[in-house]
């Protein structure tokens, strides 16, 4: 056992946690739009200005993986006995990201669960909220995640 893990006795439903920010920058949306989403409309100002967008914006997934950096970091940070995730349910993109915008990440706890056919671990559930420096949501989903039970000492 390692001092400070997090296992998943550890976890309590209903626990919030505030995963940290990103600053979007317009260099790397178009970075990443060229290269995994190039629709004319995360590439062009003038092609964005013709559509609901009304100017340039990030790419969903350009947006995921911006929140991706940031969940990533802070489990770097505050170590848990995380084993992966098998995906994540209910993704929907609330309100375009454009550059200069501050990412905001939020999670809560809603279900954990021991697993059924692995006795040394279990899985959770989180509702992730990311808002941007106007704490208007951009993006909502739920993540599970696989973790460790804690140890037993012999």
């Amino acid at each position: 056992m390692r001092p400070g893990m997090i296992y998943f006795e550890d976890l309590e439903v209903g626990a919030e946690t505030d995963f940290g920010t990103y600053n979007v920058t317009r260099e790397e949306m178009l970075e990443f739009a060229r290269k995994y989403d190039p629709q004319p409309f995360h590439l062009s100002d003038e092609e964005a200005a013709k559509t609901h967008f009304g100017r340039l914006s990030a790419s969903g997934w350009h947006t995921a993986a911006m929140v991706m950096a940031v969940i990533a970091r802070h489990v770097i940070a505050h170590e848990q006995a995380g084993l992966g995730s098998p995906g994540i349910d209910e993704l929907r993109w609330r309100k375009p990201v454009y550059a200069g915008d501050t990412l905001h990440v939020r999670g809560r706890i809603v279900e954990k669960a021991p697993s059924r056919s692995r006795p040394e671990m279990g899985s959770f559930r989180t509702e992730m909220t990311v808002t941007n420096q106007d704490d208007a949501p951009v993006m909502t989903f739920t993540s599970i995640v696989l973790i460790r039970k804690r140890p037993v000492s012999p």
